[in-house]
């Protein structure tokens, strides 16, 4: 099997978001996907976040989407929203892979660093994490509000 990752583009949408559907089904919370390829693809276009995508014989198989914040104390962030890998192909260093095309893509972009969650029951992503010295909050707590 030969993978091969890169940024992604417009038209690799539709797939990107089977891989979102799947990350949704594997926490259990595929009822709470409300966006849309379309919605996806207007968003995609205002510059609203970026991709790369990782490919095994001409199919999506990865995914690592990421915005720009902005803090107050510490200047522009990158965000990390999502890395999804296809469950047939986890644990082949994938994951690794993303990650570190998106910690080159802040470096690059002249972020001071990098935000993201992982469930507290994902041992396996939390320990992934950990290898890169990653700092755990457990004094913040996460506030929604949906509309």
């Amino acid at each position: 099997m030969t993978i091969t990752t890169r940024p992604g583009t417009r038209t690799d949408i539709p797939a990107i978001f089977e891989l979102v559907k799947e990350l949704a089904v594997y926490e259990k919370a595929l009822d709470q996907v409300s966006n849309s390829v379309e919605r996806m693809e207007r968003d995609y276009d205002n510059k609203l976040y970026d991709f790369h995508v990782a490919e095994s014989d001409g199919e999506t198989v990865g995914l690592a989407l990421y915005y720009y914040r902005y803090s107050t104390w510490k200047g522009k962030r990158l965000y990390l929203e999502d890395i999804v890998i296809t469950e047939s192909i986890r644990g082949n260093g994938l994951g690794k892979t993303l990650f570190d095309a998106v910690v080159k893509t802040a470096k690059d972009t002249d972020c001071t660093g990098m935000m993201w969650q992982v469930l507290d029951w994902n041992t396996s992503a939390v320990g992934f994490y950990r290898k890169y010295g990653t700092r755990f909050d457990d004094e913040w707590l996460n506030c929604h509000l949906d509309f």
